[in-house]
């Protein structure tokens, strides 16, 4: 083993948890650690040398022998809901693979320092801007739609800035961390800040987005120049080919980050308001000297949509994802 390796150590008798958790783990983008996994506590000590990040034992193989590979952190995986050794983390084995994985990801952050993975520019990633003064246009359908489109073949990162975001699987409980969150560690801790986006992460289909804020009135609060930095650490990371922004006035610097995209489009609709609301804004635009957002716009009125999936996930069935599919092939 090289010396600079993170190991994460997974040990688990039963083979077939093992398997599907380690393929878990692998098809998680940029994770901190090396994967080497086990299902025989004896092979395990005989293979490993001290020192790996961390060791996950299943508390069925648990043996305190173990601890003398010192590892930085173990963890048992919990079958029992018993703590019944001192000195090591508890995580419920049963949990969802995702869950397992961000409180892994958790209890790592704690001990990362110099093991932190090195970042790597992207300069490939592509910002599609959706935004439109016009409400009720389906913009919010329209920019999940295209994200989980995308995702099939590439890496997609969702993020809201909408006051509400109007859709049920997106409002995170009052307990999870959302937007707010990871702009907190943007500033208070920008040498995790990966670590912390893959623990904030959540999927919707093959998609990746961001809880957004629960609270609209701290979308208000975030200045231009915070967004800006958001933006461009997440591009820094290189983890992601598509970023799908979700925008809306409330958030401050919204003509700046249209500029910062590479494609922008804005739903509206026929009816004499909308017209008006698009020209005000467009108007704007020009005003201020942002005329190169006009150029990369692309104006849409969508058809009749007879019906929305009711599961998100499915969002890439349907008419609207016809019509998407259709769109991406000209831009």
């Amino acid at each position: 083993m090289k010396e600079e390796e993170t190991v994460m150590v997974l040990c688990d008798t039963e083979e077939e948890y093992a398997q599907h958790m380690t393929d878990y783990l692998n098809k998680s983008r940029e994770l901190p650690w090396k994967i080497h996994t086990y299902t025989n506590v004896r092979e395990l000590m005989k293979e490993e040398g001290r020192g790996p990040a961390i060791l996950v034992v299943s508390e069925s193989a648990y043996e305190e022998e173990l601890q003398k590979l010192e590892a930085l952190r173990t963890v048992v995986l919990s079958e029992s809901g018993v703590m019944k050794w001192e000195g090591v983390c508890y995580v419920d084995k049963y949990r969802q693979a995702e869950d397992v994985l961000k409180e892994l990801l958790h209890i790592y952050m704690e001990i990362a320092d110099t093991r932190l993975p090195k970042l790597k520019k992207c300069s490939n990633i592509t910002l599609i801007g959706n935004y439109s003064p016009v409400h009720r246009a389906m913009q919010t359908s329209f920019a999940l739609t295209m994200g989980q489109i995308l995702a099939k073949e590439h890496a997609t990162l969702y993020l809201n800035f909408e006051h509400y975001a109007g859709i049920p699987e997106l409002r995170p409980d009052i307990q999870s961390p959302d937007m707010a969150d990871l702009l907190y560690f943007l500033k208070a801790d920008s040498e995790r800040f990966g670590l912390r986006l893959r623990s904030i992460c959540k999927r919707m289909g093959s998609m990746d987005y961001i809880p957004p804020m629960k609270s609209g009135q701290n979308l208000l609060t975030v200045t231009a120049l915070e967004w800006a930095a958001l933006l461009q650490r997440i591009e820094e990371l290189g983890e992601y080919e598509y970023v799908i922004l979700d925008l809306s006035e409330s958030m401050q610097g919204l003509f700046e980050i249209l500029r910062g995209c590479s494609m922008v489009f804005t739903l509206t609709q026929e009816d004499r308001i909308a017209r008006s609301k698009l020209l005000q804004y467009e108007q704007l635009l020009a005003l201020y000297e942002y005329e190169d957002v006009l150029e990369k716009t692309r104006r849409l009125r969508l058809p009749q949509i007879q019906r929305l999936p009711e599961n998100m996930e499915q969002l890439t069935r349907g008419d609207l994802a016809a019509l998407i599919r259709e769109l991406l092939k000209e831009v």
